[in-house]
């Protein structure tokens, strides 16, 4: 087994808390581990189903087949102790890449006002139960991330990952500013190896452009007809909102607890645009683009886009660019959820729409994997 340390900087001086009225992990249907089915299988043998997503694997069943998990009641679990272990890591993302880090799902409303659980020594304990599952990934996920280092070089695209987070991190402003988001999506499309560095404002940016841009971005991760992968947003009642989006048309339904779907509103999505940002909006905004720039799973979705369109971009084009996309993407919710709900553009607004977002960014394809 491969022996490794942790990175544990995400979750380091943050406290998380579970909120009794939420459930918003109990619909994430969990993977039923091996030495897990024996406790199942006597007890619960109904309960077992095969899940297909991202791979073959045993899960818990939902409620018809697309709400929470049935063993959910009341918003209460009725096997708290025997819970599988996916449930007991939530809010907790444990990526393995090159190496081990640990990641906060902030789609979990728990983690913007924890005061209880310290979050570094929890995630500590989940790691160390998933020690062994954790090294055996490792060795094969540092074999793909050789062969991908290998293809970047061969096809000359390499970059220096340091140095394009270091370029992220000191322009962090240019990834709040419409102007020269519009700028960083053209660079990185048309030009070679650039620097982020080297972007200046665009007064004429084509802010038609910019929208549609963002348009297609969040239509695109509204669009499935699989309802386990449709974005759900749990608002501060703690309601299951779901987005859905056919053709042009998004329909804003809220999910009970029983898997049944009740209609709140349509909207055109075309009548829905980027709505500028308001004070305190453009800071939590900054934050969280800071956040994505350290979290190894999002390079790791970078190199993935890099790998399924041939190597055909570099690397730091590649990584400004999906950045710029998943800030546009975050943008347009934020934009969306206003126009449906209220919730602005300021401060709030854009925490809102970061909860209604992250678990998305988090499940993106990578060339690592979460266990």
């Amino acid at each position: 087994m491969a022996d490794f340390e942790a990175d544990y900087s995400e979750v380091k001086g943050k406290f998380v808390d579970c909120h009794p009225e939420c459930g918003m992990c109990c619909l994430c249907q969990p993977e039923v581990l091996p030495e897990e089915m024996e406790f199942f299988e006597i007890n619960h043998p109904y309960a077992l189903v095969k899940a297909r997503h991202p791979d073959d694997h045993v899960a818990l069943a939902l409620k018809k087949g697309r709400g929470s998990c049935i063993f959910l009641n009341n918003r209460k679990c009725d096997i708290y102790r025997n819970r599988p272990a996916f449930c007991r890591q939530y809010p907790f993302y444990i990526y393995v890449g090159e190496k081990v880090s640990v990641e906060l799902d902030l789609s979990c409303r728990g983690a913007w006002d924890g005061k209880h659980t310290d979050a570094e020594k929890e995630a500590k304990g989940l790691v160390e139960n998933a020690r062994s599952r954790i090294s055996s990934v490792l060795e094969d996920s540092k074999s793909i991330y050789e062969e991908f280092y290998h293809n970047c070089a061969a096809a000359g695209i390499m970059g220096d990952l340091t140095e394009i987070r270091s370029s992220v991190a000191v322009s962090l402003s240019k990834f709040t500013d419409p102007t020269q988001l519009s700028r960083i999506l053209d660079i990185s499309e048309y030009f070679e190896a650039v620097s982020v560095l080297d972007v200046k404002p665009d007064p004429k940016a084509d802010f038609e452009n910019l929208d549609e841009a963002a348009r297609a971005a969040a239509m695109g991760s509204m669009s499935t007809e699989d309802p386990l992968s449709m974005p759900i947003y749990c608002d501060g009642e703690w309601n299951w909102n779901i987005f859905m989006a056919d053709g042009d048309s998004i329909e804003w339904a809220v999910m009970d607890d029983e898997g049944e779907i009740h209609h709140k509103a349509f909207a055109s999505s075309s009548k829905i645009s980027l709505k500028p940002l308001e004070e305190g909006g453009r800071d939590v905004l900054a934050q969280y683009v800071s956040l994505l720039n350290r979290r190894e799973s999002f390079a790791g979705s970078v190199f993935n886009n890099m790998d399924v369109f041939g190597y055909e971009d570099h690397m730091s084009n590649a990584y400004y660019g999906t950045l710029a996309v998943s800030v546009l993407d975050l943008l347009w919710r934020a934009s969306m959820l206003d126009h449906f709900m209220g919730t602005g553009m300021g401060a709030e607004g854009i925490k809102e729409a970061i909860i209604f977002y992250d678990m998305d960014r988090l499940d993106a394809p990578s060339i690592g994997s979460f266990v």
